[in-house]
């Protein structure tokens, strides 16, 4: 922020506080023009208007506890923001929050080979680690679309999951220790990368999918493993996803399975059509499934192609192809991760939902029957993360009808959605959180005894709320 900016925001109002920000960080770290704070102050959800007062990029955990105490004393808020990929709201700053951006805490500090373990700050990107993995012939096995602008932080604040669950599991896998800064301000080392610690309560839990409302995640200690061996990559047409769990049940009991993903063939339309390609199998099916194994051994591949034969001989599958090369295996992924790029475009709205492995087949049969039966002219797109259970929902915008009208729409849907994912015993936040959009209806997934406890949690680590307020829940 420049010098005249920093002196007129000085004089507009609150120059007590936002003098003291400046005395932690240093004038040109406070940001308060309309571009950063528009910026700053929303996620991908687009759907808030963003209106926080200023932006604050700490540099250290010490600038962070003395911000996190400053705002105790003054009673203002804090929202922290990473890389700002949410699809949830749980980042935005829409009632006159200071955003607490960790862009600038984006080192790797420390690197221990005998246990595996990597040291980073908050801020550091996650394809940063993923290549630094690399680099020492390890692999960080949490990946998905936006691992190229989210912040390590912020997936251990929503215990994000991504397209290796299956294998790998979700972030909390690989969390051997986080340093916080609670609500309250003090600074708290979770488990120190400990493998076994019997000790009570694991306070590091809490953190991992707190999403930010308890305090800020300022340092990680995270695990890192071997990388797959020569992953190889089927891409399966099917007409009846009810087959689906057959084909999994049926690959699983041979191979070492890294992913078993799905999308429509409506979703693979989009992609076709935005990228020009043709289409990867000659017959043309309802669903598919994207499986990745790890080809071991040279009986690996025959494995794999005896799976498939029984699944054709079976009638679960109707046409198939196989990576020959990681070109090939590269290029079959992108259809897949292609999609929510191409169907951007399209305004879609977006429910990342769960239900037991088991009943996708059933549960997704009846999301589309409801979604068709009261509003036919919406077009569905699924994909998603099926051997995990975790589906995503995008319901396109009819071209002719107004934004404002076509989400009003859907949230009466959801409503709908989310009493069937009920039903089924699902969750209605499979890996992005619940922030402001999904509030109203974790009573769908969480009773009010849980509930309860959770704002006694939060009232424990953070007694002012002033740690993104309004998230997950309201205060009582």
């Amino acid at each position: 922020m420049q010098q005249a900016q920093f002196e007129q925001q000085k004089n507009s109002g609150n120059p007590e506080w936002l003098s003291a920000l400046a005395d932690i960080v240093g004038e040109h770290w406070i940001r308060t023009d309309d571009g950063d704070l528009h910026n700053y102050g929303q996620d991908w959800t687009r759907q808030y208007i963003p209106k926080p007062k200023a932006i604050v990029l700490p540099r250290t955990a010490s600038e962070v506890q003395a911000i996190v105490q400053l705002a105790n004393r003054a009673d203002f808020a804090l929202v922290p923001s990473g890389g700002r990929t949410g699809l949830s709201g749980g980042a935005v700053a829409s009632n006159g929050e200071v955003v607490m951006a960790l862009d600038r805490m984006n080192a790797i500090k420390s690197f221990n080979a005998g246990d595996r373990q990597v040291v980073c700050e908050a801020g550091v990107i996650t394809r940063q680690l993923q290549q630094f993995a690399e680099e020492k012939s390890l692999f960080y096995p949490v990946n998905f679309a936006s691992s190229g602008s989210s912040q390590l932080g912020g997936n251990v604040a929503t215990n994000a999951g991504g397209i290796k669950v299956i294998r790998y599991g979700l972030t909390r896998n690989w969390v051997a220790g986080l340093k916080v800064v609670t609500g309250s301000g003090e600074l708290l080392e979770l488990n120190g990368g400990l493998t076994k610690n019997a000790t009570g309560y694991d306070l590091r839990h809490l953190f991992i999918g707190s999403e930010g409302t308890l305090g800020i995640i300022v340092e990680l200690t995270l695990i890192l493993t071997n990388p797959p061996k020569n992953p190889v990559v089927l891409l399966l047409g099917l007409q009846d996803m009810a087959n689906s769990m057959q084909v999994l049940r049926c690959f699983q009991s041979g191979l070492a399975l890294t992913a078993f993903e799905f999308f429509s063939d409506l979703a693979l339309a989009h992609v076709i059509a935005h990228k020009h390609l043709s289409r990867p199998l000659s017959t043309k099916c309802s669903f598919y499934l994207l499986i990745e194994f790890e080809q071991l051994a040279e009986l690996d591949m025959e494995s794999a192609m005896e799976l498939f034969e029984h699944c054709l001989e079976q009638g679960w599958i109707e046409d198939g192809t196989i990576s020959q090369s990681q070109a090939q295996a590269s290029n079959l992924w992108h259809l897949r991760e292609d999609i929510s790029e191409t169907i951007a475009r399209f305004t879609p709205y977006k429910n990342d939902i769960s239900v037991k492995v088991s009943d996708v087949p059933t549960f997704l049969a009846d999301v589309e029957a409801l979604v068709n039966a009261e509003y036919p002219d919406f077009e569905i797109i699924w994909f998603g993360h099926i051997g995990d259970g975790n589906l995503h929902l995008n319901i396109l915008k009819p071209p002719a009808l107004e934004p404002e009208s076509f989400l009003h729409k859907c949230a009466t849907v959801s409503e709908h959605v989310y009493a069937l994912v009920k039903q089924y015993g699902g969750s209605v936040s499979a890996e992005h959180g619940i922030g402001l959009i999904k509030k109203p209806f974790l009573h769908y997934s969480r009773n009010e005894a849980e509930i309860r406890l959770m704002r006694a949690i939060k009232k424990g680590f953070d007694p002012n709320n002033i740690m993104n307020p309004g998230k997950i829940f309201d205060p009582e």
